[in-house]
């Protein structure tokens, strides 16, 4: 086995044998670097990748040196490190177990011990010691292993002093061992070293929670008897102990602030007291006198949790006294405070907490208290639970049916004192003069309401008696009241404690109308074969028998109508009463038809019936008209008389009515009788006729004046929606006061538009000032007297009163205005589904057609009105229905031959229109319908057809599929259509600002080849006879796809495909002519397109080898290519050059002379950058200094000497300072300096005689002279010589002056070097 030793890398160790672990590969060092990365996935694969390679390779020296390094990067620096080789240790521990637990634990305290470990690495090595722990942990073997175990134990007590970096892990990792390790090991081994810090358990929530811990794992060993040794007493919730064990939870839940969770102490707290039987100790003394005197939101939250997690633990009893208690009530006081945005809000969290309690205790009674008790924590008899809470799937069957019924009852007769309730500060302040009982009573019972209702809507297992027992309890109370208990009738057998008021009579109506809709779309309950059968189908709305929920409430409400001790709450006349039973009798007798074909008919008019007959019991007045013109209708819709065609006479039909009743119903706020009406409208679409299909488009015209009757049903609308706003719960006050604000603002608004002071005003105002001058007797308001001024200032006063009423009336006038538009639009939209659903049933019906021009001007209006979001919203669905429910179904009319000239005519109008509008998005609608038009006329199967098929043409050996189709016209009148559409193609390229885009023609073209023909000749001449140069381009566009199409091959024949390509090309040739210089983008853009479509036509040619000439077309394009013709543009180049292809022109290659003189002009330009030129170089300052025996340091610009010998930008820094003289050219110090190519010698005399005072002269001289040079103009610069020139190259003039700058100073600091050292040589 090879020896380990030392360190490997910055985390592990290494093998000192170089041949041994380390040389086997490089992939086995790769999964230790792996387990350290911080992905997760990586961390996870590495290890099981380790694992498998020692398992495969089982050599010793690889697990020692796997144990090292994963033990060594235990304290690694990275956070994401450190876990990841603890569970690979804990992983190779668990896989090989004949490695000894206690080998690891000394190696782990070895490698990280915090007596000899730097100041600076105790953290790294806490860390280590933790995780090692940890490792030990995780592999399961600790626990088997007592003396490890033992180790372990202490050496986490110690790591518990280090709370700096550790904080509270090593405490919670000793907590999770005690809960692993056996009875007898914890006595025999740990609870000797664990004495001290049980016994300190009142010290610190981790103590605590320790001894807690050990109390429920360990009871043999934690006894009385033995707490009693610990610390004083035989129990741990205790009066004594209280006041510590509430400090110790505050603590802790401060300390679980963050993480919004209970403390596992004040859990383990919690079944500790259950076990020792003081659980109301220490609720009522801890929790509720402790805990809750402190203000704190973490403290608050730790009750609430407390409750929560306390409700599956407690008896009955216990529940009741907890569920009373002041917890509970401080729970309320936040729901209710919480509501404001931007609070935390704990509702959610509770509701989880009891539906966890629900889902998993099967006690009826517990289950019942507890559902009962959150249904009793009331706000001034509101309660606080949220009553649309789906809780209640998990109550057991009869656990609902008793929450059912004492929900009822407590609406019969309220009991407030088994309620906890509370009041708000800002609710007692404004208690004042209200009654506060009925106050309270009234939200409770409506509260109540919508709690029975929820229940229903509550996807859970339910009778269908519960839910008709619901059902016929809110329509009772809705609309009816008992004058004498019978008990014939269940909801009149008990009589109402305290009356219902008018508010709850509205809240109950709303409320049961819901219920309505829910029954509507409820799945059929019951574990009959039936039943699943009507489920298979999704059958919904019906019961396990298949009769409708709606019908069973229309014969309880027929009961409750017979009897004499029911009084309805708004009573029936003869009139009114003789209509409920005719509905009756007609409800029966289509229940007779069901089997029948028209099955879904006679449901569909059964729905519609009761529904009615129901709101019968809300608005009586409206309604009786609606019901007797409905069943009127129904007779005549399923009378055999109705199916004989009906003569057209002044008497509307019964659809037409229908469809009158169905508007007005779409008028209505309730989302049921819209969903009816919808229903109702696909059964009679098949019935529908041409004055019925009228009224509805007469919604929708945007021109058409509104008459008063529409007005009238907006505002009931309008009413309707109001009352149903102010009869919801007060708890949504809140959520009203945005719109309360946008209101405000609105006002605002309006109060800055009517700031202006209009005439009227200003003259009445100018009127009262000079009456009350004229009463005084004097000009000036000094003079006047009290009674003058007195009636001045009244007759002031009331001008503005009267002013301020003017005011208003005008802010009232435009927010009705407002509100009736935005009804209207609503109203509208709604009536979009009736035609939608209309071209979606009935796409075949010739009626469709009348559809087309009505949705086009609401498109056309709408695209010049307003742009709120409600109009948008309009305009989006109505061209959605236009185009995807209109133009572009697979299903069309077939039969139009009485039609067919209307059609044409109606093609002709369209295009027309289209091409005189001036917005091309509204244009591109007109246009769309056309194309439908075509589609219909040329799809109609007539057997007398305006143009007779023709024939395939020769040519086509292989026939495109479906060609027969293609080439058939069926009603279409060739001649005509051709008229209408060559006019507006011409119109297209001649007039200068047209709505119509080639995108329109092109989609003509692709889905009617038969029109390519016909049109061709008016594409090819607009090539040259187009108005302008962009619709010259359109024309080429245009063109080049038409010749694409090959289904246009059907329609010519091979000589008049070869005239086509011929014209085409001739054409094509002469607007070319015509080019002058390509420099407006029109320009480049015509001359692009002709040159693609040139592109595509002398490919054909020379594919199909047609006989075409083009010697012209050789002459234009050779003269074409000048710079003067398509000039520079690449693109414009790629295209000539790719049409010259074909004409066997070939590019001409680009000269590279040029190209290569400039680049051998750059080279010599880089060679020079750096150097001086000849006459800038300085003999005299390099004189003086051999002189004086000294090497030549630096010219003026900081360059050495000797040039040559180094590079720009070699040297040395101490060279380039001027401290080290000459350098890495020192050696050719003794050279002469050649200037000018002369050799200067000199000699060492001057030196001695002076010659340094002569130097500095010069160099005094030069300087200025190179100043006055740098000073001077352009005339200066041409005096440096070429050289000078050249070096400048193709660098700005503002560069080189800043690089000539540095340069200077760099200069000036050498002087000032050179001069000292000078100065110092002479001295010496």
């Amino acid at each position: 086995m090879a020896e380990l030793e030392g360190q490997e890398g910055p985390v592990g160790p290494v093998v000192a044998d170089p041949r041994g672990v380390l040389r086997q590969g490089r992939a086995f060092l790769d999964f230790f670097w792996d387990i350290a990365k911080p992905e997760q996935e990586v961390r996870l694969a590495a290890t099981e990748n380790l694992l498998r390679h020692l398992r495969e390779g089982k050599k010793d020296d690889e697990l020692k040196y796997t144990l090292k390094r994963l033990v060594e990067g235990l304290g690694a620096t990275r956070e994401a490190a450190r876990p990841g080789f603890s569970l690979a240790l804990a992983q190779v521990l668990q896989a090989f177990e004949e490695i000894p637990m206690c080998s690891v634990l000394e190696e782990i305290k070895e490698r990280h011990n915090l007596e000899k470990v730097k100041k600076k690495l105790v953290r790294n090595a806490a860390f280590g010691n933790f995780f090692g722990v940890m490792a030990l942990f995780q592999s399961g073997r600790l626990v088997k292993d007592q003396k490890a175990l033992l180790e372990s134990i202490q050496l986490l007590q110690q790591l518990a002093h280090h709370q700096a970096h550790l904080r509270d892990l090593p405490r919670k990792t000793l907590i999770d061992i005690l809960s692993e390790v056996p009875e007898t090991v914890f006595q025999e081994v740990l609870f000797g070293i664990l004495q001290s810090d049980l016994a300190s358990a009142f010290t610190s929530p981790e103590n605590l929670h320790l001894l807690l811990v050990g109390i429920q794992k360990f009871p043999g060993v934690m006894k009385p008897k033995n707490l009693k040794k610990l610390f004083g007493s035989p129990t741990v919730v205790n009066k004594e102990n209280i006041p510590r064990l509430v400090e110790l939870l505050q603590s802790a839940a401060k300390a679980e602030k963050k993480d919004k969770k209970l403390p596992s102490v004040g859990f383990d707290l919690l079944q500790v007291s259950l076990k020792e039987d003081a659980f109301e100790l220490f609720w009522r003394e801890g929790v509720e006198n402790g805990l809750l005197k402190e203000k704190s939101g973490p403290v608050s939250y730790m009750c609430y949790r407390l409750l929560g997690r306390a409700l599956p633990l407690l008896s009955l009893d216990q529940l009741q006294m907890v569920l009373k208690g002041k917890v509970m009530q401080h729970y309320g006081e936040h729901v209710v405070t919480s509501q404001l945005p931007d609070r935390f809000k704990f509702a959610p969290e509770m509701e989880g907490y009891v539906d966890e309690f629900l889902s998993s205790c099967d006690d009826l009674e517990r289950q019942l208290a507890v559902i009962i008790g959150f249904s009793t924590l009331t706000n001034q008899g509101y309660p606080v639970f949220s009553s649309s809470s789906r809780v209640v799937k998990h109550l057991q069957p009869v656990a609902l049916q008793k929450y059912v019924e004492w929900l009822k009852d407590m609406f019969l007769r309220p009991d407030l004192d088994c309620c906890l309730d509370f009041s708000s500060n800002r609710q007692k302040q404004s208690q004042e003069g209200v009654n506060i009982a009925q106050r309270k009573i009234g939200r409770l019972r409506k509260w109540i309401i919508h709690r029975l209702v929820s229940v229903i809507e509550c996807p859970t297992e339910k009778e269908e008696s519960l839910v008709m027992d619901i059902a016929r309890f809110c329509f009772f109370h809705a609309f009816f009241k008992t004058k004498k208990k019978t008990s014939q009738i269940c909801e009149a057998n008990v009589l109402l404690s305290q009356p219902l008021d008018e508010q709850t009579y509205s809240a109950i109506e709303n409320y049961f109308f819901g219920l309505l809709q829910t029954l509507n779309t409820l799945t059929v309950l019951g574990d009959t074969p039936k039943a699943a059968a009507l489920r298979e189908k999704h059958v919904h709305g019906v019961t396990a028998d298949g009769k409708l929920w709606i019908f069973l409430l229309v014969e309880y409400a027929n009961k409750l109508l017979s009897s004499d001790h029911i009084k309805p709450l708004k009573p029936f006349t003869k009139g009114q009463r003789d209509i409920w039973e005719r509905t009756l009798q007609s409800v029966r007798n289509l229940q007779k038809k069901e089997n029948k074909s028209d099955n879904a008919k006679a449901v569909t008019f059964q729905q519609l019936l009761l529904l009615m007959a129901i709101y019968l019991f809300k608005n009586q007045s409206e309604t009786v008209d609606v019901l007797s013109d409905l069943l009127d209708c129904t007779e005549r819709a399923f009378s055999k008389e109705s199916k004989k065609k009906k003569t057209d006479n002044a008497e509307p039909g019964w659809v037409e009515v229908m469809v009158e009743i169905l508007l007005s119903l779409l008028a209505q706020p309730s989302l049921l009788i819209r969903r009816i009406s919808k229903s109702m409208f696909v059964q009679i679409c098949p019935n529908l006729t041409k004055r019925g299909l009228q009224l509805i488009l007469d919604v929708l015209d945007p021109y058409q004046e509104q008459d008063e009757e529409s007005a009238v049903v907006v505002m009931e609308e309008s009413r309707q929606k109001m009352k149903s706003a102010q009869d919801m719960d007060e708890e949504g006050s809140e959520d009203s006061s945005d719109e309360g604000d946008t209101e405000e603002e609105k006002d605002s608004e309006d109060e800055e538009e009517d700031e202006e002071v209009d005439d009227d005003f200003r003259s009445q105002l100018m009127n009262v000032l000079q009456a009350g001058s004229a009463t005084g007797g004097a000009e000036s308001d000094e003079e006047l007297d009290d009674e003058a001024m007195m009636a001045l200032d009244k007759n002031i006063s009331a001008l503005f009163a009267e002013q301020q009423k003017r005011i208003q009336a005008k802010k009232d006038e435009k927010d009705k205005m407002r509100k009736e538009k935005i009804l209207r639009r609503d109203f509208k939209i709604k009536v979009l589904d009736l035609v939608e659903v209309f071209l979606a049933k009935q796409s075949e019906n010739p009626l469709v057609f009348d559809v087309i021009e009505p949705l086009l001007r609401v498109i056309e209006h709408c695209m010049i009105s307003d742009s709120d979001k409600q109009e948008v919203d309009f305009l989006q669905k109505t061209a959605n229905i236009f185009m995807n429910s209109l133009c572009r179904p697979k299903q069309y009319c077939r039969k139009v031959d009485a039609l067919q000239d209307d059609l044409h005519a109606f093609v002709e109008r369209l295009v027309k229109k289209a091409c005189k509008l001036t917005d091309t998005s509204v244009a591109l609608y007109y246009f769309s319908a056309s194309l439908y038009l075509l589609r219909v006329l040329k799809g109609s199967t007539s057997d007398k057809s305006s143009t007779p098929p023709t024939s395939l043409p020769g040519k086509q050996s292989n026939p495109i599929p479906q060609a027969c189709q293609l080439v058939s016209t069926g009603c279409l009148n060739m001649e005509r259509v051709t008229e209408i559409y060559q006019q507006a193609l011409t119109q297209f390229f001649t007039k200068r600002k047209s709505a119509l885009t080639g995108a329109m023609f092109h989609d003509l073209f692709r889905r009617f080849p038969i029109m390519c023909k016909p049109l061709v000749d008016t594409l090819v001449k607009s090539i040259t006879a187009a108005t302008r140069q962009h619709q010259q381009a359109q024309a080429c566009l245009l063109l080049q796809k038409v010749l694409q199409l090959r289904e246009l091959k059907l329609f010519v024949t091979e000589e008049e495909w070869e005239e086509l390509i011929r014209e085409s090309i001739s054409q094509v040739t002469q607007s070319l002519k015509m080019v002058g210089k390509c420099a407006m983008k029109a320009e480049k853009d015509k001359v692009a397109k002709s040159l693609e479509l040139l592109n595509f036509l002398l490919k054909t040619v020379t594919e199909q080898k047609l006989g075409v000439q083009l010697a012209e077309l050789d002459r234009v394009l050779v003269a074409l290519n000048q710079p003067e013709g398509i000039g520079s543009s690449a693109r414009l180049d790629s295209l000539y050059w790719n049409v010259m292809r074909w004409l066997n022109h070939t590019k001409p290659k680009k000269e590279k002379a040029a190209k290569k003189a400039v680049q051998e002009v750059e080279s010599q330009r880089r060679k020079k950058k750096g150097f001086l030129p000849d006459t800038k170089k300085r003999k005299n300052r390099k004189k003086a200094s051999r002189e004086n025996g000294l090497a030549p340091a630096a010219g003026e610009d900081g360059d050495p000497a000797a040039l040559e010998e180094q590079p720009l930008g070699t040297e040395t820094p101490k060279q380039k300072k001027g401290l080290v003289p000459g350098g890495g050219k020192h050696k050719k110090q003794n050279r002469g300096v050649r200037e000018n190519g002369v050799a200067a010698a000199s000699s060492g005399e001057e030196a001695v005689n002076g010659g340094d005072a002569v130097a500095d002269k010069k160099k005094k001289k030069k300087k200025k002279k190179m100043k006055r040079k740098r000073k001077g103009g352009a005339g200066n610069e041409a005096e440096q010589g070429p050289a000078a020139k050249k070096m400048k190259g193709s660098v700005s003039q503002e560069a080189q002056q800043k690089q000539g700058k540095a340069r200077q100073q760099k200069q000036g600091k050498a002087k000032k070097k050179r001069r000292e050292q000078t100065a110092a040589a002479a001295q010496g």
